[in-house]
């Protein structure tokens, strides 16, 4: 029997699946941390190379990128196998990152960010599809929550590692180091992860579908970006926007449904869980994401710390999506029952957006300590599980497609919520100080650096971090309806069982023409 065969029949156990997850988790790893290392350093990055005005697209182009490429690495990883993709993408990732280091303006940085998310995007879908070659979906949650804890630790650990590079190494470190990480896990991969033959070896690329669902993720985000800010909502750039989305979402939906291996079977949507998951993912990850990214900023501003200790802010939250993550992945894998997770997901996460709209400029330390831990209690009790969910709905041949189209969602929401926040922080910030800071000292928004801004009066710097305050804090009650919209949704899922064994086949057909049975009954 070959080895791909015997690992559908019963998976791997002892020191060989050790291994095989520590070089997924070094890969997923790597591929979250970009998400928000650089946020701490934002303020320092644009004092050096310039350009306020798109900072934000020093983290909106990685998880542009990403999202774009996800679905055909989901797609390439059942057709063709997922080890060699894991090693292209975590290739090219590195070279994105080496890119960033050089940087001579912030151009030439984002360009970097784009190379590294292409290569970022097929991470940590082919990760967790992977886990699926080797592990089952009833013995997966324990496994799936630990990815779930070091995927959300990774992201609220961004700043704080920013911060030190920032303070110790210089902001370029911040690229530098991740380098020699995407190449051991290259060499873990291409020594432990087995080769799981795909299931086809001749296919023809959905062309169409992919350049239709890039066009759409990417006049998305512009319109997000754009709109009301850069560009009036009734400015010609943005009605042309509007008009890709349209046209291009009608494209992909006709390309899906004549495309020989369709990027996304169309199919996947007539399925109850895979629709509630996606959205509830998508909905979720636009507070996550809109939080993580201001976050070490704010700190800096409007509390003075430094840009090490901001980032030290955002440890509570971590500490909070760890443990929920392990606990709920280590519950679901023993009862196998995962709905109520979900629920007290949403609830939680409601209380701690709720409760960070509440802090204020002057303010006692251990306010936000708790309240960020409580909102990543609430997020690590479901994010994870979601997965796999989705993943227990299909054939084992489809796994790597829905877990990139949930994983597609996912990101979107990122994109949509770092797009989105930072557009209206910018916006509101700009309204605010705009004709209040001191013309004589020269000052404007593009060089509000917390380094500059420690230097300036007292009173000044007060105007500065009550502008910051008031433009960021307000918007966390924005998510609150996020999640009752969530809550509601999740509500809605049905508790199927878990499979316990991950050879299934057979199913493909069903989702290819639209069945919405549940293909692992």
């Amino acid at each position: 029997m070959s080895e791909a065969i015997a690992i559908q029949d019963s998976g791997l156990h002892g020191k060989k699946l050790a291994f095989v997850l520590g070089g997924l988790a070094l890969g997923m790893f790597v591929s979250s941390l970009s998400e928000t290392i650089a946020s701490t350093a934002l303020p320092t990055i644009v004092g050096d190379l310039g350009g306020v005005e798109i900072m934000q697209w020093v983290t909106t182009a990685y998880i542009l990128t990403s999202t774009i490429t996800m679905p055909l690495y989901g797609k390439l990883g059942d057709i063709k196998g997922r080890k060699g993709l894991l090693m292209f993408g975590l290739g090219l990732y590195a070279v994105g990152k080496v890119v960033c280091g050089i940087s001579i303006n912030m151009a030439m940085l984002i360009c970097g960010r784009c190379i590294s998310g292409m290569g970022g995007g097929g991470l940590i879908i082919l990760s967790q599809a992977a886990l699926a070659d080797v592990v089952p979906p009833r013995k997966m949650g324990t496994y799936m929550g630990a990815m779930g804890a070091l995927f959300s630790v990774s992201n609220v650990l961004g700043p704080l590692l920013g911060g030190w590079f920032v303070q110790v190494t210089g902001w370029r470190w911040i690229f530098w180091f991740t380098v020699p990480l995407a190449l051991l896990a290259i060499v873990m991969l291409a020594i432990f992860l087995p080769r799981f033959k795909g299931t086809e070896q001749h296919f023809s690329l959905d062309i169409g579908g992919t350049v239709a669902l890039t066009l759409f993720t990417a006049s998305l985000t512009l319109v997000v970006a754009w709109g009301g800010t850069t560009y009036p909502w009734d400015s010609l750039v943005i009605v042309i926007l509007f008009a890709v989305l349209l046209c291009s979402l009608t494209g992909f939906v006709v390309s899906e449904k004549h495309a020989r291996t369709p990027i996304f079977p169309l199919g996947l949507f007539k399925n109850r869980n895979f629709v509630l998951c996606s959205a509830v993912c998508f909905l979720i990850n636009i507070g996550f994401m809109g939080c993580m990214n201001y976050l070490p900023t704010y700190f800096q501003i409007v509390d003075k710390m430094a840009p090490e200790i901001a980032g030290l802010m955002c440890v509570p939250m971590s500490i909070g999506v760890f443990l929920t993550s392990l606990v709920s992945g280590w519950l679901v894998a023993k009862t196998g029952k995962y709905k109520i997770f979900l629920v007290a997901m949403c609830i939680v996460s409601s209380l701690g957006f709720y409760l960070m709209s509440t802090l204020e400029v002057v303010e006692p330390l251990w306010r936000p300590l708790i309240y960020l831990f409580i909102l990543g209690f609430g997020l690590g009790l479901g994010t994870q599980i979601m997965v796999l969910i989705v993943q227990n709905e299909f054939p084992h041949t489809l796994v790597g497609t829905a877990t990139a189209a949930n994983n597609y969602f996912r990101q979107i929401g990122s994109t949509v919520g770092a797009a989105l926040v930072g557009a209206m922080f910018a916006a509101r910030l700009t309204a605010d100080l705009a004709n209040k800071l001191p013309h004589a000292d020269n000052l404007t928004l593009s060089s509000l650096t917390p380094s500059v801004v420690d230097k300036l009066p007292d009173s000044v710097q007060t105007l500065i971090a009550q502008g910051y305050s008031e433009a960021l804090i307000p918007l966390f009650l924005w998510f609150i309806p996020l999640c009752l919209v969530s809550l509601v949704l999740v509500s809605f899922v049905k508790q199927h069982p878990l499979a316990k064994s991950i050879n299934h086949e057979g199913a493909s057909a069903k989702v290819q023409s639209g069945s919405s049975d549940h293909a692992r009954d």
